[in-house]
């Protein structure tokens, strides 16, 4: 089997490849310089010249609530042409087997908890995130009309909050998660206070990448549309903001005072999914928070602290 994955060089991408590089599968990693999908004919070429039998569309424009709040354009844009373009030409080639990755902030902002796949579409998003989810929406759609159409086999994985190795930890463009370790280092060093944005009442779920990308081999060896063609990955558990910083304080050693600016948003009040489409199909997470926090630092440690 030769699996490409697209957008190889971010977090979820980057995982994915080391989970390939365990199997026995050709895995074909897409880099910018490849092609750039963001023009129909250079994707196209590139996915036609390297023939694959499976596609996981990894690229993604992403960003916490101030990326989103500053370029709303960006992100609707960029995502919704950049993922029309992969999924267009896969279908048009025939390719059978396709993993599009979305995020949990498709599903409205006031919808029950935890939130189930049947959810999608029922009431309004958060504003703050709201043209990245449309664009995510739309990438569901179209697996989904591909599917009706044509009978392929295009599945939609919507992770929780993720982290993990090679993320993003710019103060103004990452989640919530990295920039709290970068501030907490970074306050640790100084004697500074950290200040964060919000209450920290909001409660949200958080998955390492790793258990992302073991939850994708999961699926492209045991899952078809047959049963289900959307399905939510994660914990299936939460936490306050609140608890989340002081488990990052905790694990980076600071014993600072933190700070909270509720002028900022917060968010979504809640957001935890309802993982038993996965769990009933055999898969479930298995790297813990602290233990995942723990290990996310040590890699920021060695690769960017002092270099960002």
């Amino acid at each position: 089997m030769k699996i490409l994955v697209l957008g190889s060089r971010g977090m979820v991408g980057s995982a994915i490849c080391r989970r390939l590089n365990d199997e026995n599968v050709m895995a074909v990693a897409h880099i910018r310089g490849d092609a750039d999908l963001l023009h129909q004919e250079s994707t196209r070429d590139y996915i036609s010249k390297t023939n694959p039998d499976a596609i996981i569309l990894a690229a993604a424009k992403v960003g916490g609530i101030l990326a989103n709040r500053d370029l709303p354009y960006d992100f609707i844009a960029q995502n919704l042409i950049m993922q029309s373009n992969v999924i267009d030409t896969a279908v048009t080639l025939g390719v059978k087997k396709f993993i599009f990755l979305g995020s949990s902030c498709i599903y409205p902002k006031h919808a029950p908890q935890p939130l189930k796949e049947e959810y999608l579409l029922t009431d309004k998003l958060e504003p703050t995130n709201e043209p990245y989810a449309i664009a995510k929406i739309a990438g569901v759609k179209m697996c989904q009309a591909a599917n009706r159409q044509f009978g392929l086999n295009y599945i939609s994985l919507m992770p929780t909050n993720l982290y993990g190795p090679n993320d993003n930890f710019d103060l103004e463009t990452s989640h919530v998660l990295p920039a709290m370790i970068r501030k907490y280092l970074d306050a640790k060093e100084s004697g500074t206070t950290v200040q964060l944005w919000g209450t920290g009442t909001p409660r949200r779920e958080f998955l390492h990448v790793d258990d992302l990308a073991e939850a994708v081999w999961f699926t492209l060896n045991n899952y078809n549309t047959f049963d289900h063609d959307l399905l939510n990955v994660g914990t299936g558990t939460d936490i306050t903001i609140q608890e989340l910083s002081s488990i990052i304080a905790r694990q980076t050693g600071f014993q600072g005072e933190t700070a909270w600016d509720s002028t900022k948003p917060d968010g979504t009040p809640v957001k935890r999914l309802d993982v038993n489409r996965m769990r009933q199909a055999g898969w479930n997470s298995s790297i813990g928070l602290e233990e995942g926090i723990r290990s996310t630092i040590e890699w920021y440690q060695e690769h960017h602290h002092n270099k960002v």
